[in-house]
């Protein structure tokens, strides 16, 4: 039997079915791919294979539930899933300390950083769609003003300006979107990452 001429798909289908073989003929098929991409993120060889190993048991636990949907997509699946593990292992480490929520837009600070290595490109992306999601539950008028001063660097005269509110307004619309925004990363317990 040919096991370069089965396609995954098939593969996935024959596991689910109950055939052990194909997850083998899989994990054969992609191990290269997949543990390149999980050490070229952490460049250690022992956290890789644990990455590796974690990787695999979220792909069975996942086929197993029947929660698989991804049609002729099991690569690109996989590797979604070691990029996930590649991040909470960067959250979890020591090596990335606690972000530190004090300062008035320290939340922010983290995504002007320009000269970052592979590592922190995929924890910056991520802290960047975690912060992107917290600034969603503000208020309307708090994240209007937010994003026109974090993502579109207006002064608040030309923040005023837009919304036509008060220049105190608008700075009074940030305060309370920090603060908020604050309680929102304690109400989750959030950790954003520097």
């Amino acid at each position: 039997m040919q096991y370069e001429l089965i396609p995954d798909s098939t593969l996935v289908t024959n596991y689910i079915q109950g055939e052990e073989y194909a997850l083998e003929i899989l994990i054969t098929r992609h191990k290269q791919k997949i543990y390149s991409f999980i050490y070229s993120k952490v460049y250690d060889r022992d956290i890789t294979e644990d990455i590796f190993q974690d990787t695999f048991i979220k792909v069975i636990r996942t086929l197993k539930r029947g929660a698989y949907n991804e049609e002729g997509k099991f690569l690109p699946w996989v590797m979604r899933i070691s990029h996930n593990l590649v991040i909470d292992h960067f959250r979890k480490s020591s090596r990335m300390p606690k972000f530190d929520n004090s300062g008035e837009f320290s939340i922010f600070s983290v995504l002007s950083d320009n000269t970052l290595n592979a590592e922190k490109r995929i924890i910056k992306d991520q802290v960047e769609n975690d912060v992107r999601r917290l600034v969603e539950e503000l208020p309307e008028d708090q994240k209007e003003v937010l994003l026109m001063r974090i993502y579109e660097d207006l002064s608040f005269k030309e923040i005023s300006d837009k919304t036509g509110v008060s220049i105190n307004t608008a700075l009074g619309r940030m305060r309370y979107a920090l603060i908020n925004l604050r309680k929102i990363i304690e109400k989750h317990n959030i950790v954003l990452t520097n």
